[in-house]
């Protein structure tokens, strides 16, 4: 009797060490549920996706390159900016800002060559302009001088519309001085005799003809302006003047007394 009474207690004490079963079924799907009420779903995020840029007359910018790899630079000079109008860190409307205005005044100073020696040549406009270019325009009557200002107020403002993004007067910052995205500095649209090409190659050549031209007029046509400032003649009659002093002849022989300049 003492002998079955001391094997009962031992298989009672080692049982407190035996393992415990598995949970039963109804108390996994409790754990599962509470689980899965603490654990938010995880939603995957899309990579964004890189935007699309469309090419402007053949040209995609490109922040690697000078001027973001706009044309204009030719040998032997190559991309030359030593004041850093275009360096690294200008914003790409800036610099497309700065090429419409380099463009825009070559053409105005293309222009004034072929006007200074077409305006000079006219010995006796209808207008009754004459002398030098520098003195005609004070000379225009009124009414030629107003539509002449509103043919250009005409064109500056057309221009505004194409390139320019429309003013927001509520928040100014957002849009002062900001061009249209899908806008090339310097296509207004205006080509009456079809000499834009198609061909992104051949309109970058094009493109850096005109800019290369432009950039010489401007330079000749502030020559020109400060020739006239300084004598007072026109651009052939200084080409005169120069021609009798470089072969040993007075200049002056024939001015009338007290005349230096005739």
């Amino acid at each position: 009797m003492m002998k079955l009474a001391v094997l009962a207690t031992t298989v009672a004490a080692t049982s407190a060490f035996a393992p415990t079963g598995a949970p039963s079924a109804l108390s996994r799907s409790a754990l599962a549920s509470s689980t899965d009420e603490l654990t938010p779903p995880v939603e995957m995020e899309e990579p964004p996706t890189a935007p699309i840029v469309v090419p402007i007359n053949g040209w995609v910018p490109d922040e690697a390159a000078p001027c973001y790899g706009l044309p204009g630079s030719l040998a032997p000079t190559g991309y030359f900016d030593p004041l850093g109008f275009c360096q690294a860190g200008i914003t790409l409307d800036d610099v497309k800002r700065t090429r419409e205005a380099e463009v825009m005044h070559g053409r105005v100073a293309m222009l004034a060559c072929v006007g200074y020696f077409a305006a000079e040549a006219i010995p006796a406009s209808p207008l009754g302009i004459t002398g030098p270019a520098n003195d005609q325009l004070q000379q225009m009557p009124w009414p030629a001088f107003a539509l002449f200002t509103v043919g250009i107020a005409a064109a500056e403002l057309r221009r505004a519309q194409i390139g320019w993004v429309e003013p927001d007067f509520g928040d100014w910052s957002k849009t002062l001085f900001k061009l249209r995205d899908g806008y090339y500095p310097g296509d207004v649209g205006f080509d009456p005799l079809g000499l834009k090409p198609t061909d992104a190659a051949e309109f970058a050549t094009m493109q850096t003809k005109e800019l290369q031209n432009g950039r010489l007029a401007m330079i000749g046509a502030a020559g020109m302006c400060a020739q006239e400032l300084v004598n007072h003649r026109t651009i052939v009659e200084t080409i005169v003047f120069y021609q009798k002093v470089f072969a040993g002849v007075d200049p002056y022989a024939n001015c009338p007394p007290g005349i230096d300049i005739c």
